[in-house]
């Protein structure tokens, strides 16, 4: 990936302006767009050549200059294009002034700012298919570096947490180690408990592991340089990341004083008034944009549920939402009107971790209700949830009282924004992600809430429900 990033993609850009270039050329001279050319300015292609070369040798260097060139995981599309604007609107202003100082006998601005104009759509398109391909490679396992995590609190789990929400960096946590008996004494979803720390030295050696990362606590500094020699010895990369006094990451902003870095130290919301404002507005919009269909679909699923088994239409049970208030979930009945009270005699058949309760084969379930499941319509009367403000469309999924009351500390971070009809763990695999991971994608979602990270699982909720994948 990393020979592909540094050879690869300056040619692929290289090409792309020379096409912009000539597209440019061919704009200004053939289809004539600003402004109609008189015949006696008509110019060959040939002049222009020597500035075309200027152009894409600034627009390279400054790329490479941005580190564009260069894999750095986490890097946002927009701190991409940033980059791409401001180089090539400095080689467009570079070659005005080289043109200006040499009074060429050919020469056109406008020619330069097509050309301009199209290099910034056809780079910028060039990096979103980069990052499809690389999105692509890696849900195959290439490219991917394995991670292994020394130290399981607070900072660990931050770490699991960014690996397990963001696949897009490229990273697989295989594992990690720690002293704590309670740390050790169980896997966070599919990322193993492999022991104490020192068996690290025997793990390096017949497990494959790419980089190593430590999160002890700043006590331990004589084990963590003892982990730091183990990795050098075996020339696997290794990172260490101050616990800060064991705070968790988010209450630890960094802060700058004339240059100078300042860590501020303090309680951090987790979600901000302005981010509920902002987030209130967003579920408001789109439940009028889906009233109407539905209401359709109360009418027909309502008539299928009736029809199958007598019972009620909806179904309502108390689950407990932000901050530990309790309410009243509204779901369209799926299973035999006495579901709830038979549940005790299928606990022995449960296919889930932590305190949830799920099995693929629920003989509770009516054929309407599967095919529900299936592709998430039981959900919808949730909707009822979000106009009075219990849910949101997007958020952690909304525990039972019984669950949450077995919840550790650190997964009651889930507490902290309403609870959702889909969520970041919905989209990266539903009822397949174990309770653990589950728990690590909601914090991630909680912490770095956006209006782009909600409208992006809302457009990835979409086809997952229509295709009906890993729903029972």
């Amino acid at each position: 990936m990393s020979r592909y990033m540094r050879w690869v993609m300056p040619l692929v850009d290289g090409a792309l302006v020379f096409v912009s270039f000539i597209g440019g050329y061919y704009m200004r001279y053939q289809l004539q767009l600003l402004r109609v050319v008189d015949e006696a300015n008509y110019a060959p292609f040939g002049p222009f050549i020597p500035y075309m070369l200027l152009f894409a040798a600034w627009i390279y260097f400054s790329l490479r200059g941005a580190g564009l060139y260069e894999q750095r995981r986490g890097r946002s599309w927009t701190e991409e294009m940033y980059s791409i604007v401001n180089a090539t609107a400095g080689a467009t202003v570079v070659t005005m002034a080289v043109s200006f100082f040499a009074q060429p006998l050919v020469f056109s601005r406008g020619l330069l700012l097509e050309a301009a104009a199209l290099a910034i759509v056809l780079l910028g398109a060039a990096r979103l298919v980069q990052r499809q391909v690389d999105s692509q490679l890696r849900a195959r396992g290439v490219g991917v570096e394995r991670v292994l995590i020394v130290g399981a609190g607070e900072i660990g789990r931050s770490v699991i947490q960014q690996i397990v929400g963001r696949p897009d960096l490229g990273y697989q946590a295989v594992g990690f180690v720690d002293d704590d008996p309670e740390a050790v004494k169980g896997d966070l979803g599919r990322v193993r408990a492999l022991g104490g720390v020192d068996a690290l030295a025997h793990l390096l050696v017949g497990l494959p592991v790419d980089l190593v990362v430590v999160t002890l606590p700043w006590q331990d500094y004589p084990k963590i340089l003892k982990v730091v020699n183990w990795c050098t010895q075996r020339q696997i990369a290794v990172r260490v990341v101050p616990d800060l006094f064991q705070l968790s990451l988010s209450q630890v902003q960094v802060e700058t004083l004339g240059g100078v870095p300042m860590l501020s130290i303090g309680h951090k919301r987790m979600m901000p008034l302005g981010t509920r404002l902002t987030k209130r507005a967003l579920d408001l919009v789109v439940s009028v944009l889906a009233l109407p269909v539905f209401l359709l679909i109360v009418a027909v699923v309502g008539l299928a549920i009736r029809l199958e088994s007598p019972g009620p239409v909806f179904f309502t049970q108390e689950r407990v939402g932000e901050g530990g208030r309790r309410f009243r979930v509204y779901k369209f009945r799926s299973m035999v009107a006495d579901a709830e009270t038979r549940r005790a005699e299928l606990e022995r058949y449960n296919e889930a971790t932590g305190p949830l309760f799920k099995m693929r084969a629920d003989p509770r379930i009516t054929r309407v209700g599967r095919w529900m499941r299936r592709f998430s319509i039981d959900e919808l009367p949730q909707m009822i949830n979000v106009l009075r403000g219990e849910m949101s469309w997007i958020g952690p999924r909304p525990g039972l009282p019984e669950e949450v009351e077995q919840y550790e500390h650190w997964q009651r971070q889930r507490l902290e924004a309403p609870p959702g009809i889909t969520g970041l763990w919905q989209v990266s695999g539903r009822s397949d992600v174990a309770f653990e991971e589950m728990c690590l994608m909601d914090i991630y979602y909680i912490e770095n809430w956006s209006l782009g990270l909600d409208l992006q699982i809302l457009v990835r909720t979409v086809p997952r429900a229509l295709l009906g994948s890993g729903a029972y």
